[in-house]
């Protein structure tokens, strides 16, 4: 299973949010690239990167940021935030991310969704937030009446070679993660899912690594590490 330390930017700064809430946030001291580079030297493979600027404006606003950690910090990179263009998934791509993780475009938009799997082969993500079964848009400001699974079986056989299901319920407030509603999400569908929202512990952690016949790819951890509720040398261990 793939663990995912995850890094949120807002101002050029690590961040994290209560339930998606950006009038409840909380900044952390560590420069994101500082950030990236101890989970990098702790062993870590993998990171999850979201440019909450750019989700909230609708392109890639903490660019130079996410390129000086590419540049510097030998990991996978799987980056999201304000990706509604083919143009910046290119431009993503050539700085050598490993994953383009596309949400609103998506959603509003499979034709695109359709293009950018076909050019970028399993290169693309697709991140689905959701609010009480309900996918919700735009930095989870706009809520859809659209609900997960109804859209994951319109989009199960183009590409798209990950799906990020967040419940915005339980992303930020370190109250467990919704196990129970992804796991029967992945037994309806083939596209693996990566865990995001709610990680509290190592425990969680490894209730969902203990998960071996689901499709449940991996898992997202943020506000656990940054508040030192999962220490990252126990984390890694788990890889």
């Amino acid at each position: 299973m793939i663990i995912f330390p995850a890094i949120d930017i807002k101002n050029g700064k690590c961040v994290r949010l209560y339930k998606g809430d950006f009038e409840k946030i909380t900044f952390y001291n560590k420069s994101p690239i500082n950030q990236a580079t101890e989970f990098f030297q702790s062993g870590f493979k993998n990171i999850h990167i979201v440019d909450l600027d750019g989700a909230l404006q609708g392109k890639s606003i903490n660019f130079a940021v996410i390129k000086e950690i590419i540049k510097n910090v030998k990991l996978k990179i799987q980056i999201g935030g304000g990706i509604r263009t083919i143009e910046s998934i290119n431009s993503w791509i050539d700085t050598g991310v490993d994953k383009v993780v596309m949400g609103t475009a998506a959603v509003e938009n499979i034709g695109l969704l359709k293009n950018a799997c076909n050019k970028f082969k399993n290169k693309i993500a697709v991140a689905l937030d959701i609010k009480d079964g309900l996918i919700a848009l735009s930095g989870w400001k706009k809520q859809t009446n659209i609900s997960a699974i109804d859209f994951i079986k319109k989009i199960e056989n183009i590409g798209v070679s990950r799906i990020i299901y967040t419940d915005i319920n339980k992303d930020g407030t370190k109250k467990g993660p919704n196990i129970k509603d992804t796991i029967e999400l992945s037994s309806k569908v083939k596209i693996p899912l990566v865990v995001s929202g709610g990680v509290s512990s190592i425990e969680d952690v490894k209730k969902i690594k203990s998960l071996t016949n689901s499709n449940i790819e991996g898992v997202i951890v943020g506000k656990s590490i940054y508040d030192g509720d999962i220490k990252i040398n126990d984390l890694v261990k788990l890889i």
